[in-house]
């Protein structure tokens, strides 16, 4: 257990560190790249246009609460963002967590009836299949421990957990709704916790 929590937190520091590093890089150099083009009359790249995109025209909170939705990514991407597009820490942490929570309910009830559908279509077979294996995988860590086996596969911020996947095995074992809703709920709110302090922690020491 000790070396999964360390290794939890060395991945979300290195998100943390490059998505800090990312945003830092794009700021600064935002006014040198503006003159560059100008001078050479070339249109902005389009990771340029993408990011101008969201931070002027959508905003870091949209794109803080959009971010968090992403299935992958989720929260622990989300507010390594916010904090580097200088978001106040407390409503990062708010917006993100309700990003995260947004799905979850759609999971929970309609996952098991899409997964059926979709094996049925040559179409997403293959992935619908890839998706229950991947909560098969996942099955033993959850049902050894119950109600904290899935607030703490939810909490652990390493690739592969979460919430979508916690939801998906939880649909999966056929969990009690309100039951998954609350152990992923607390579990979501934790890794916030976590992802705040190392994501601010680090934009405060390197800012």
């Amino acid at each position: 257990m000790k070396k999964i929590v360390v290794a939890a937190v060395a991945v979300a520091l290195i998100m943390a560190l490059f998505a800090l590093t990312a945003c830092s890089n794009t700021t600064n150099t935002a006014e040198e790249a503006g003159q560059i083009e100008v001078l050479t009359n070339e249109k902005p790249s389009l990771s340029r246009r993408i990011w101008n995109f969201f931070v002027e025209k959508v905003g870091a909170r949209i794109s803080v609460f959009i971010c968090s939705m992403i299935p992958f990514i989720e929260l622990r991407g989300a507010i390594p963002l916010g904090a580097g597009m200088g978001l106040n820490p407390f409503l990062c942490y708010l917006v993100a967590v309700l990003g995260n929570m947004l799905p979850v309910p759609f999971i929970l009830l309609f996952i098991r009836a899409i997964l059926e559908w979709m094996k049925k279509t040559k179409l997403f077979g293959k992935f619908a299949l890839w998706l229950e294996s991947k909560g098969e995988k996942n099955k033993d860590r959850i049902t050894k421990y119950g109600f904290w086996g899935l607030t703490l596969f939810v909490m652990i911020p390493l690739p592969g957990t979460g919430a979508w996947t916690g939801s998906l095995v939880a649909a999966m074992l056929h969990m009690p709704f309100w039951r998954a809703m609350l152990s992923t709920l607390i579990g979501v709110m934790s890794a916030g916790v976590i992802m705040t302090f190392i994501s601010y922690g680090v934009a405060t020491i390197f800012g």
